[in-house]
């Protein structure tokens, strides 16, 4: 964690306490919920970045030579909102894949659309029909599970096995 959401944990931790303790039930239950949305969606972000770093690790070793490039904080577009979070850049000759992760945080910022906690993009560089939309929800209480949101209409989980999918299709040469 930042220090900055470090300080943002301390901030609704000790605004809830003085909830608790001036009677204001609702204030504290929404701070209670704002803090275990948090923790989804930090722990459901770190678990995205880290297996596509892995997975780079692991090609490296095998002689890929793939860079890799790390950006916190960072700001995307997703329709009308703005994301604030976490990007991963990897890099191969002409080749790259980006993920991007985030959830709005402020008001200006806007809201997650489809009921989400928080939103991903991946990027395939020239290969537009690759790239795709991601948004974090929770299908069971306390359990995250990001959903390929490329339409409206048709979502489906979000597996290990297609992030590999993407990583694949970076990794190739056609």
């Amino acid at each position: 964690m930042s220090e900055l959401e470090d300080a943002w944990e301390l901030a609704l931790a000790e605004a809830q306490s003085r909830a608790h303790a001036t009677g204001q039930a609702d204030i504290a239950e929404f701070l209670t919920v704002r803090r275990r949305n948090d923790l989804l969606r930090r722990t459901a972000i770190d678990w995205l970045l880290n297996e596509v770093v892995l997975l780079a690790g692991q090609a490296n070793r095998a002689g890929a030579g793939i860079q890799i490039e790390q950006k916190e904080p960072h700001r995307f577009s997703r329709r009308s909102a703005t994301m604030v979070g976490r990007q991963v850049t990897l890099r191969r000759g002409v080749r790259e894949l980006t993920i991007e992760c985030g959830w709005p945080r402020t008001p200006r910022d806007g809201i997650v659309r489809g009921g989400g906690l928080a939103c991903a993009n991946i990027k395939h560089f020239g290969r537009r029909g690759a790239n795709s939309e991601l948004l974090l929800t929770p299908l069971s209480k306390d359990k995250p599970h990001w959903l390929v949101a490329d339409d409206d209409t048709d979502r489906t989980v979000f597996a290990e096995e297609t992030l590999r999918s993407h990583f694949v299709t970076f990794l190739r040469d056609d």
